[in-house]
């Protein structure tokens, strides 16, 4: 596999850097050579997240990701924002239920999913995150339940773990998606 850069991009309080997170240590039972990047603005939530994950079979030589391979864009601002940054060739995973807008390029792959909508209608509101992890797994056939599982023992508190399940359904919800 050569070098795959994600750049996830929201609002604060969308787990952006939980997603972003739980896919580097993923990467990194999967014995790959990871690069985990957050950035936020000072309010947190409700202000602007990003984080850039890169996955390759060789070292990393930057954490930024300027131009990436898959863009997660969680809402508008940030879909107006890096739509034109994303290689040619690349993915697009767009929150539809925040954002209304279709890609206006053609020589990108973009997937809509109504990650927010479909959290809320499972009484998992706080999860469209991993529905869209869920995707980008399916969509990269890299959905992998033992490495999935143990990814998420890592990024899940102790305090927290009764949510292992709940977030496992998410993300099948995501990879079920069509």
């Amino acid at each position: 596999m050569a070098a795959k850069n994600f750049l996830f991009s929201g609002f604060g309080g969308q787990g952006i850097l939980f997603a972003g997170k739980f896919l580097a240590y993923k990467g990194l039972i999967d014995n790959k050579q990871v690069s985990w990047l957050p950035s936020y603005g000072p309010e947190m939530r409700g202000g602007t997240a990003s984080c850039s994950v890169i996955i390759s079979d060789e070292p990393v030589g930057s954490p930024i990701v300027s131009n990436p391979d898959i863009l997660i864009a969680m809402n508008l601002p940030s879909f107006d924002r890096y739509e034109n940054a994303v290689k040619k060739g690349g993915i697009i995973f767009a929150d539809s239920t925040l954002i209304e807008r279709k890609a206006i390029r053609d020589d990108i792959t973009v997937y809509y999913i109504p990650a927010t909508r479909l959290a809320s209608e499972n009484g998992m509101p706080t999860l469209a995150n991993m529905i869209i992890i869920g995707k980008i797994l399916k969509v990269l056939d890299d959905f992998n339940e033992e490495s999935v599982r143990a990814a998420l023992g890592k990024v899940i508190s102790a305090k927290h773990a009764d949510m292992l399940e709940v977030n496992l359904k998410a993300m099948q919800i995501g990879a079920d998606y069509e």
